[in-house]
């Protein structure tokens, strides 16, 4: 079998070896997984009386989390910073890191947006979101007369 390069359809009057390396420095896959914008895993299940969102956030404390419902869209959204200082000699070196995401949920109708809850435990950030009295699945037998 023999494999074929095709730049598709783009001509380049740069040397071939340089396209190369550059193509394997852009498709790195350690590069590209510092790039991709990180959000958190997210697990939703909905019972009878409830919805539950679930979010895998490890890391982060509860202070660093902001829950914010507009209209019957919970949006939930955390901010990181650290900042590393090392002396060595003269020089002082710095680290900085950022870390942010903001996830955003459209409820259905029947959530009751009064009543929800968050709660912060080994690195998983639960949420449960009530459901109105009259959207709860009610079973009854019917009667056939």
């Amino acid at each position: 079998m023999t494999l074929v390069k095709f730049n598709n359809g783009l001509k380049s009057n740069v040397n071939p070896f340089f396209n190369d390396v550059f193509d394997s420095i852009v498709n790195d896959s350690f590069l590209s997984d510092k790039l991709v914008a990180r959000v958190p895993a997210v697990n939703i299940a909905e019972n009878d009386s409830e919805f539950h969102i679930e979010l895998a956030v490890p890391g982060l404390k509860k202070e660093d989390f902001k829950i914010n419902l507009d209209k019957n869209v919970l949006s939930i959204s955390a901010e990181k910073k650290t900042e590393n200082g090392q002396e060595v000699k003269k020089y002082s070196k710095r680290e900085y890191s950022y870390n942010s995401f903001v996830r955003s949920f459209t409820l259905p109708d029947s959530a009751d947006y009064a009543k929800i809850e968050a709660d912060y435990t080994d690195g998983i950030l639960k949420l449960t979101v009530a459901k109105r009295e009259e959207a709860k699945f009610q079973s009854r037998e019917i009667a056939v007369k």
